[in-house]
């Protein structure tokens, strides 16, 4: 099977990640692959801030875990070191799909190399608060953006689940 095909069957959602950082090299390979994700006429919503820093990594962490309502010490990216978080300009009619397809390149082009991966929700919750406003102030980002999601990164402490076996009915053919 086509090793493209093959990724997109095997790719898991991870909830146990390690503590090593992503090497620089894959983490630029999944980024950039991140930017070439179809986008509604071609324009280009989205916006991509990858996190590496620990402390900004735990505070988002911690914002994240409040909105979701979590208990305190709860870590809603599972110990991942690397969060890249997709936002896209809301001026743009297609902006929600635009930032889809901008986190589904991510995944699978982590999975394509070998790194582990979860997309976490919220970050339109987030990019909507007071902690999130100031940090786009903070990173110079301008503009009308909402938060999409989260693509935690990182290496799995231990093997990812098999697939779930497909659901009937998944496909309807109209020939």
């Amino acid at each position: 099977m086509n090793e493209t095909l093959q990724t997109l069957k095997n790719r898991r959602s991870c909830r146990s990640f390690g503590p090593d950082m992503v090497e620089e090299d894959k983490l630029s390979a999944i980024l950039e692959a991140g930017t070439y994700a179809a986008t509604g006429k071609g324009m280009q919503s989205p916006i991509i801030i990858a996190v590496t820093n620990k402390e900004l990594r735990d505070q988002i962490a911690e914002e994240n875990r409040k909105i979701g309502g979590w208990q305190e010490g709860f870590d809603p990216f599972y110990g991942a070191p690397v969060i890249l978080i997709v936002l896209a300009d809301r001026t743009v009619g297609t902006y929600q799909y635009d930032g889809s397809l901008v986190m589904g390149n991510l995944m699978n082009a982590a999975a394509g190399i070998g790194v582990d991966s979860i997309w976490i929700h919220r970050a339109k919750e987030e990019f909507e608060s007071e902690f999130g406003k100031k940090l786009l102030k903070e990173l110079g980002i301008t503009g009308e953006y909402e938060g999409i999601g989260h693509c935690a990164l990182g290496y799995a402490k231990e093997p990812l689940p098999e697939a779930k076996p497909r659901k009937e009915n998944y496909v309807y053919f109209v020939r």
